[in-house]
């Protein structure tokens, strides 16, 4: 994703914010803003899932829906991107309403297996940032995205199986989801 087509992405996550109004709506950054000086987000998610033929003819509503997610996880372990919190509880539970404006939509497409899918990221990058592994977070968010995209696969079962059970293969496992559901080499 070009920083253009970023900036778009998120521009159209703040227009969804405002209109849901609310405590939301008044805790909106500035664009270019990096709300709570944590650590600089790794690239969106959302434009991977987007890129998978699950989303064809949706591309748009998925890639917002997405962004709302994933400014629900920055919102409670990185550097969210669209909200500013002062505090760190008023973050949790902006998150948590991130997670859930882009969940509800997601369930108002339809799309269960990409509900079952998200919700498995947002547990399994949660149980990754409790081990303090954020790379194994990061790789959780990729493999996710993916597996919206493209659909689950059994590389991507075993790898979350994998993280699981803690076992040390957990991140390539991750990475190597994305790829074969990619159709990299």
């Amino acid at each position: 994703m070009s920083a253009a087509d970023a900036a778009v992405a998120l521009e159209r996550l703040r227009a969804l914010l405002r209109a849901e109004g609310g405590l939301i709506a008044t805790l909106l950054a500035p664009p270019h803003a990096n709300g709570n000086g944590a650590r600089q987000a790794p690239p969106s998610p959302a434009r991977l899932a987007c890129e998978g033929p699950r989303t064809a003819g949706r591309r748009e509503e998925y890639e917002l829906l997405i962004e709302a997610i994933y400014e629900g996880y920055l919102l409670h372990y990185g550097a969210p991107r669209v909200v500013h919190v002062a505090e760190a509880d008023l973050g949790v539970l902006a998150g948590d309403q991130l997670y859930a404006i882009g969940l509800a939509r997601l369930v108002a497409l339809g799309d269960t297996v990409a509900v079952a899918e998200l919700a498995d990221t947002i547990t399994l990058s949660a149980l990754a940032q409790g081990a303090g592994e954020q790379a194994l977070a990061d790789a959780v968010w990729q493999a996710g995205a993916a597996a919206v995209g493209w659909g689950p696969s059994a590389a991507h079962d075993r790898a979350k199986r994998l993280l699981l059970e803690r076992a040390p293969q957990a991140i390539e496992a991750m990475r190597t989801s994305v790829r074969a559901a990619a159709g990299a080499p």
